[in-house]
C-alpha cells in the first residue's frame, strides 16, 4: 500500500512556511519543507489583512518547493482566539459540538454567532450531585479572522482541509507523549516574529493555552531603536550574533547582545507570568520541562534566561528528530537551521495523520 501524505501550512507574521509529511510502514517522513517571506503588514499580530499578498506568497512557496498536493491544514493563533478551561455537562461528542453555541456564551467575550467553536475534553468526573461532567478547553475564534486565512489559501489555489489551533499542532510535533506522562506536566513555548504560543500539557493532553502578541521582531525593533539603525540592519546584526558568522562590527555586536538581553526581559517576564498563572490557578505541581521552538528561540541566551527566570529545565525542541528525513533537497546544516521553524507546519500536517 502506498504511503499517503499531508501538508501543514503555517501563515506567520514574517513569512509562510509549509511541511509535507508521508505516512508509511517505515514511519513518518519529512518529504518537503519550504518558506518564503511576507511583506511587512500582510499579517498583523497573526491575522491575515492582505489576502492577495499572502496568496501570492503561498503560490511562490508551492512553485519553489514543489509540494505534491493542494489540500492543506492551516493553523490560527492570535488575539482573536480565546481558550478557556470550562466544565460542561456530559453528552456524546457529536451532541456536545452541536450544543456549544447554546452553552458557552457566558465564557467568551464575542457573540457565539461570530465565532468558530471547539471543545477539547481533558477529563471526565462526577459532581457531588452525581452528574457526569466534562472538563476541557473551550476554543473560540473570530469567524472573520479564520475566514481571512481560509480565503488567502483558496486564492492561492489550495484547499483548506481543516483549520487547527496552532498550540495543539505544537504538541503533535514533539513526538510520542507516552514517555512524558511519568515526568509530569511540561510547557511548550513557540516564539514567532510577533506571536508566541504557550501550551502546558501532561502526557500530550493540553491543560492550558495562552497566546502572547509579542515575539522576536519586538526585540529586533528595540535593538534598532536603541542603536539608531534601520530595522533591516538590526535584524542582520541580530542574525550575525545568533549564528556567530563574524560579519558584524565587534563593538556593535557587543552592544547588540547587551540590548537583546535587556529587550528580552519583558518577554521572559510575560512567559513566566503565564506559567505562574497556570500553576496558581490550578494548584498544579511544578512543571518538569520547558521546550522552546520557533525562530525567536534562537536568540542568544534566551533559553538560559527562560530557565533562570522560571527555574524549569529548558531546552530547544527538535521536531525533525522525531521524523525520518526524505529527499528534501536540504543539507544537514540546512535541516538544523530550519528545525525550530518546523514545529508548527509539521504539527499541522500530523492533524490528519492516518
Amino acid at each position: 500500500m502506498a504511503s499517503r501524505t499531508a501538508i501543514g501550512l503555517d501563515i506567520g507574521t514574517s513569512g509562510v512556511r509549509a511541511a509535507e509529511l508521508s505516512f508509511g510502514k517505515a514511519g513518518i517522513t519529512l518529504e518537503r519543507f519550504g518558506q518564503v517571506p511576507l511583506p511587512e503588514g500582510c499579517v498583523v499580530d497573526g491575522e491575515v489583512v492582505d489576502t492577495e499578498a499572502v496568496a501570492a506568497a503561498i503560490k511562490r512557496l508551492w512553485a519553489h518547493t514543489k509540494f505534491t498536493g493542494k489540500d492543506v491544514v492551516i493553523g490560527v493563533a492570535n488575539g482573536k482566539v480565546i481558550v478557556r478551561q470550562v466544565d460542561l455537562p456530559w453528552m456524546p461528542a457529536e451532541d456536545l459540538q452541536r450544543s456549544l453555541p447554546f452553552q458557552v456564551q457566558e465564557f467568551i467575550p464575542i457573540p457565539v454567532e461570530e465565532a468558530v467553536l471547539d471543545f477539547v475534553t481533558v477529563e471526565e468526573f462526577e459532581t457531588e450531585q452525581g452528574g457526569r461532567t466534562l472538563r476541557g478547553l473551550l476554543v473560540a475564534a473570530s469567524r472573520d479572522m479564520v475566514m481571512s486565512a481560509v480565503k488567502a489559501v483558496q486564492a492561492a489555489g489550495l484547499t483548506p482541509a481543516t483549520v487547527d489551533l496552532t498550540p495543539f499542532a505544537l504538541l503533535r510535533a514533539l513526538g510520542d507523549p507516552s514517555p512524558l506522562a511519568a515526568a509530569g506536566p511540561e510547557a511548550v513555548v513557540d516564539i514567532g516574529s510577533r506571536v508566541t504560543n504557550i501550551v502546558v500539557h501532561e502526557g500530550g493532553v493540553p491543560r492550558f493555552v495562552r497566546i502572547l502578541l509579542m515575539g522576536g521582531a519586538d526585540i529586533t525593533e528595540a535593538v534598532a531603536d536603541r542603536l539608531g539603525v534601520p530595522v533591516e540592519q538590526a535584524e542582520t546584526l541580530k542574525q550575525s550574533v545568533v549564528y556567530g558568522d563574524g560579519s558584524a562590527d565587534e563593538e556593535m555586536a557587543r552592544s547588540a547582545v547587551s540590548l537583546m538581553d535587556a529587550s528580552s526581559q519583558q518577554f521572559v517576564d510575560e512567559v513566566r507570568g503565564s506559567l505562574d498563572y497556570y500553576l496558581a490557578s490550578t494548584g498544579s505541581e511544578s512543571l518538569s520541562r520547558l521546550v522552546v521552538t520557533g525562530g525567536g528561540g534562537r536568540l542568544v541566551g534566551l533559553v538560559q534566561r527562560l530557565q533562570e527566570a522560571t527555574r524549569i529545565p529548558t531546552e530547544m525542541g527538535t521536531p525533525v528528530s522525531q521524523l525520518r528525513v526524505g529527499k528534501t533537497g536540504l543539507t544537514e546544516d540546512q535541516i538544523d537551521f530550519i528545525e525550530p521553524l518546523t514545529a508548527v507546519p509539521v504539527g499541522l500536517a500530523l492533524a490528519v495523520a492516518p
